[in-house]
């Protein structure tokens, strides 16, 4: 996957992650639509972490392509 492809699936995840939030127009969200958030938020934070692999193997002039898309379990417990 190259870095317009990984953007592409930002900007689509980012737009639904959005429209799942505004949805529920002050109402909790249904289970169903916190899974599906929880998981957009999931995807997005692994699509970040694959586009900044990316760029940083490529500074360090390795091959972008090597980079992979880690578990969840590693992008979620990253520390800020």
């Amino acid at each position: 996957m190259d870095d317009e492809t990984i953007l592409q699936r930002i900007e689509k995840l980012s737009a639904e992650e959005q429209d799942l939030e505004e949805s529920h127009q002050g109402e909790p969200l249904s289970e169903e639509n916190l899974a599906r958030l929880r998981a957009v938020e999931v995807q997005l934070d692994q699509a970040y972490d694959l586009l900044r692999q990316r760029r940083a193997r490529r500074t360090a002039g390795l091959n972008p392509d090597d980079a992979t898309v880690r578990a969840e379990g590693v992008v979620e417990n990253y520390l800020q």
